[in-house]
């Protein structure tokens, strides 16, 4: 575990968490202070803020636990607010199934939506040499560093400070602007696009619903037209071209 901490690609995923590091720091910050002032005593925020690890969901959830909803409502916002993790587990198998399952317990713990955007933009396929190998863990190992100590610290501190921190700093805008930059990286093809407008559309259409349930709206709004709208037409328009030679037209292969 040393040896990836002296890796060139450990201090480059540092280098690269770093530039979006002083946004998470601020939305953690903010975040502290919400979880004090939503009524949770000290021992309830300091466990969440570091077990749970997932700003959007402790946003999504801080507000509920504040109004006292019900704890249905409560576990199935955070829920379905952190369903991505799903699809990025799915996605980063194939990097981890090397290690044991407590290595591989770590790595999900640690990985949050930045340290996933920038690790699967420095490597796009699962290594298939031992060096490579090293390099990725690395690389993880080093923005994961980052991103964790940019969301925890602040955090924590926010839950010291909160009754000298107003909320009205605002300072969880930061935490939007990060959360824009993710949605530009991920919405890379057209149907991704057209999930992130349906969402929001279906989030400012439903808004009055009590207990932030627009949330749960825009959610599942999105997964049924992209549901729908997935169709084999549309999935090849995101795929390579290939072009057909005289010598594959014969077998009606294409190279």
């Amino acid at each position: 575990m040393t040896a990836l901490f002296k890796h060139p690609e450990f201090r480059a995923g540092v280098r690269d968490l770093a530039s979006v590091g002083p946004g998470i720091a601020a939305w953690g910050l903010m975040t502290g202070v919400a979880m004090v002032k939503s009524g949770m005593s000290l021992t309830e925020a300091v466990l969440m803020g570091v077990l749970v690890f997932a700003g959007s969901s402790q946003l999504a959830a801080v507000p509920l636990i504040a109004a006292g909803a019900p704890m249905w409502v409560i576990l199935a916002t955070a829920f379905c607010v952190n369903l991505r993790f799903v699809v990025f587990s799915a996605h980063l198998r194939p990097y981890v199934m090397h290690q044991n399952l407590w290595r591989r317990m770590a790595s999900g713990y640690f990985t949050a939506d930045l340290s996933y955007v920038l690790f699967t933009k420095r490597y796009p396929h699962p290594a298939t040499d031992a060096v490579t190998l090293r390099a990725q863990e690395a690389y993880w190992a080093g923005n994961s560093t980052v991103n964790w100590i940019s969301w925890v610290g602040p955090s924590l501190l926010g839950i010291a400070l909160a009754h000298s921190i107003p909320l009205e700093w605002g300072l969880g805008f930061a935490g939007i602007l990060a959360l824009l930059g993710i949605l530009g990286s991920l919405a890379s093809t057209r149907l991704r696009a057209v999930s992130a407008g349906v969402a929001g559309a279906a989030a400012v259409a439903a808004f009055a619903l009590p207990l932030k349930l627009n949330i749960l709206v825009a959610i599942a709004a999105a997964v049924a037209v992209c549901l729908m709208l997935e169709k084999p037409g549309l999935a090849r328009s995101t795929q390579p071209k290939t072009t057909a030679t005289p010598e594959t037209a014969e077998t009606g292969k294409t190279a």
